[in-house]
């Protein structure tokens, strides 16, 4: 949910910044995202100031450039040289000086640098409309009024005031923060300061020409619908004022009485919807479910089957809108259109839920619906709407409000006590402060005595029905962060199985913290076509999007989206890690698994003058997971390649019959999905298997041996396809006592061998740790090598 800051301020007046006010929001349950600085213009006209031109004379080598000496407010003017018509002495003009970026309507920005045109120095660019993103005007230069203050900003003179953007993660119970004047009632509780509703003084009845009846036929699924209707409105593009509020939080302005609508939508959480009134067929409107299988065309042209159980508005003909989810194509407001039947109303959440589920249409009405609006607020927003219709749109009220609401929403009723409040958040919290706040947030206090309060919770707080949900919001707005820490610990005995995996997972979280990772939290829900089995994954009944409509089977698609999201903002050296479950479902059984990920990509260290850059390889990662099993001290693992078709090429390390990690480099194709050019290497440990792998984790120390190791070296012909790790298996049960490495220090394949053959070359180090080797024992040990090494792996000892 995006909010604009100077839209904020219109409910309450503060001299906090918008990142001090990020602060606050994220602090009392509403996290911020992300904060960003808005300007209605690209560019917001920095560097560009207002000039005075005092000479302009023709240019001695071009018959359509002029030389000029422009006044800036510097100590001295600046030769431009200029191309436009109508540039002349005397005249006030927009300049760019050198080393401003200009952002012209239309194509690349660019920087103003000092340069010679046709011989002449020039020091800037005195500015047309276009060049500027003022306008698409390219007839000359924009002349200002003569009052203009030559060397003030060209910002100052245009009254371009930057805004910022507040992205809000609104959580679903959050019905009523869903707006501006939600937001706002939330920092004005905190602040302790007034919040101002906007002044409907203004609104009266002008005529009762255009009445339109209006009839609700299933008053379950609508509770209340008021209207009204306008006569004489223009319809055409909307002032620049609304225009810039809407676009700061990224709503596209269509025209004056629909952009009307949607600035209220944010303003006061409440949806709304304008008719063309003269599509109404016989003048009336009813508020009804039609009969199954019904064709609706929609605003986006397409034809839909409605269900019994959608509610629509209708006039007395056909059906006109689908109720609090999406407007038909032929009702809506035209440029033709001069008279608009308005609607405000108050829908079921869950009927507009099941409606926008089935259609797969998603809104910003019914995200609003979907969720609980304010059934007391319909009547405010249609006064609003209609103030602000007359203002852009002019027009006539041409009929009184009709308010059709039969069963009012009561309250909900509440009592607190004080002992509970105080017990649940920590500590005491007085009863002044508790009276601030439930009025700040607009909840009414009964009745109070010595043990608590009885509270009426207004119907816009959905989520407000019991104690311990007051109790939470009084301890939002007091403020998590002052819930001082006690200074007496009361501990009890750890009875806990080991190992603990809350232990073992943050010694491994640090330990990967410690080599310079960053841990990063995913969404569980993620796209069916990221799922490598889809029979086995598990499907949401009612899905968000499209984008979020199963559990993720993996952790490798949701890590990727991390490294996809930072590349494309020029962080391409990446280390990263993630703590997760994966689910899965196989005949009817829910499986869920705890993973860890660990992806490296880009550089294997950040650029120092001392160190050589090199990308990060196969190894870097291999080190890693050998480090986090050494860590472990998990033993007895063998090795293969992977099977993972994810990766191109890989090694997995299994304990048993079990894979306990896969690792390597992820395939072309899995990356291609998400559109990343770099290889990018993924390790995938299955954590409840290393868990229940675990015996004994502590570090222990093993005395040096004070007797001499012994190392012994054989160079072999084997086929191509044994690997090491086999050569290595049966060394190792060949001799589990004295021999206690085995490694492969160089590799050969080339056309001095024989077809499908390469060699290489091991080294073996023989120990005895209670006495010294002896030749005989070394000499034994290594034929035994020998033997096996050429009876199960077909080596052929080269001399």
């Amino acid at each position: 949910m995006k909010i604009s800051y100077k839209w904020l301020q219109q409910f309450i007046q503060t001299d906090k910044t918008p990142e001090e006010l990020s602060l606050i929001l994220t602090n009392i349950g509403l996290e911020v995202e992300s904060l960003e600085k808005v300007q209605s213009v690209p560019g917001g006209l920095e560097g560009l100031v207002i000039g005075y031109v005092k000479e302009c004379v023709q240019h001695p080598n071009a018959d359509r450039l002029k030389v000029t000496k422009v006044d800036v407010g510097l100590a001295e003017d600046l030769q431009v040289v200029c191309g436009a018509n109508n540039v002349a002495a005397g005249q006030k003009v927009v300049v760019a000086t050198v080393n401003t970026t200009v952002y012209p309507t239309s194509g690349e920005p660019f920087k103003i640098n000092k340069s010679k045109i046709r011989g002449e120095v020039s020091e800037g660019m005195i500015c047309a409309e276009d060049e500027i993103g003022l306008g698409h005007d390219h007839a000359g230069i924009m002349v200002l009024d003569s009052d203009a203050r030559v060397g003030s900003p060209a910002k100052e003179y245009f009254k371009l005031e930057d805004d910022y953007m507040f992205e809000i993660g609104l959580t679903p119970n959050r019905a009523d923060a869903a707006s501006h004047l939600g937001v706002a009632r939330d920092l004005a509780a905190y602040l302790k300061i007034e919040l101002k509703m906007p002044d409907l003084s203004g609104f009266k009845t002008d005529s009762n020409d255009l009445i339109i009846p209006v009839t609700v036929e299933d008053k379950d699924a609508c509770g209340r619908y008021s209207s009204l209707t306008i006569s004489g409105v223009t319809i055409k593009e909307s002032p620049d004022w609304l225009k810039d509020k809407l676009n700061t939080i990224g709503v596209r302005p269509i025209n004056n009485v629909v952009d009307v609508t949607n600035y209220v939508l944010h303003d006061l959480g409440q949806p709304l919807h304008a008719f063309d009134a003269d599509e109404i067929k016989g003048q009336k409107v009813l508020v009804k479910k039609c009969a199954e299988g019904t064709v609706f065309q929609t605003l986006d042209e397409v034809e839909r089957k409605l269900s019994a159980e959608d509610l629509m508005i209708c006039n007395a003909e056909a059906s006109m809108c689908i109720a609090g989810v999406f407007g038909g194509i032929s009702s809506g407001v035209k440029t033709s259109t001069t008279r608009i039947f308005l609607e405000s109303a108050w829908f079921d959440a869950v009927s507009v839920r099941k409606t926008s589920k089935r259609h797969g249409l998603k809104t910003d009405a019914s995200f609003r619906f979907e969720r609980g609006t304010d059934p007391d607020i319909t009547v405010i927003a249609l006064k609003r709407a209609a103030l602000l219709i007359k203002e852009v749109a002019g027009g006539q009220i041409s009929s009184e409000i009709s308010d059709i609401y039969p069963s009012p929403v009561a309250p909900f009723e509440v009592r607190i006590n004080f002992k509970n409040v105080n017990r649940l958040i920590g500590k005491e919290i007085a009863a002044d402060e508790i009276r601030s706040t439930l009025s700040g947030l607009g909840i009414n206090i009964v009745a109070e005595d010595a043990d608590g309060m009885l509270l009426n919770v207004p119907p816009f707080k959905v989520d407000v029905t019991r104690e311990v949900d007051i109790i939470e919001e009084i301890l939002r707005i007091h403020g998590y962060d002052n819930v001082e820490i006690p200074t007496q610990i009361r501990a009890s005995l750890n009875y806990s199985s080991k190992p603990d995996k809350e232990v073992l997972q943050n010694q491994v979280a640090d330990m990967l913290t410690g080599n310079g990772y960053l841990e990063i939290l995913s969404n569980s829900l993620t796209k069916s076509a990221y799922s490598a089995q889809p029979e086995l994954a598990v499907k949401i009944l009612n899905p968000l999007s499209s984008d979020l409509d199963v559990m993720r089977q993996s952790l490798l698609y949701s890590g990727l989206e991390a490294v996809s999201y930072n590349h494309n903002r020029k962080n391409a050296d990446l280390k990263l890690y993630e703590f997760g479950k994966v689910y899965s479902i196989d005949n009817g059984n829910y499986k869920e698994n705890q993973r860890l990920s660990v992806f490296i990509t880009g550089e294997k260290q950040s650029e120092n003058w001392n160190v050589k850059a090199g990308n990060a390889s196969f190894y870097n990662l291999k080190s890693l997971v050998d480090l986090v099993i050494s860590r472990l001290n998990i033993k007895g693992l063998s090795s293969a390649d992977t099977a993972n078709p994810d990766f191109a090429y890989g090694i997995s390390y299994s304990k048993g019959d079990k894979s306990l990690v896969d690792f390597g480099s992820v395939s072309k194709k899995t990356l291609k999905k998400l559109d990343i050019a770099s290889e990018v290497f993924y390790a995938d440990f299955d954590w409840d298997l290393i868990i229940r792998s675990v015996r004994n984790n502590k570090i222990t120390y093993t005395e040096v041996s004070k007797f001499p190791s012994v190392r012994r070296d054989l160079s072999m012909l084997l086929n191509k396809d044994i690997t090491f790790e086999q050569l290595k298996q049966i060394a190792l049960k060949t001799d589990k006592s004295l021999l206690k490495e085995v490694n492969v220090f160089d590799v050969y394949i080339g056309d001095k061998l024989p077809e499908g053959k390469k060699s290489y070359a091991l080294s073996f180090l023989i120990q005895d740790e209670e006495k010294t080797l002896t030749d005989k024992q070394i000499e034994s040990l290594m034929q035994k090598l020998i033997l096996n090494l050429g009876k199960q792996a077909g080596a052929e000892i080269r001399k």
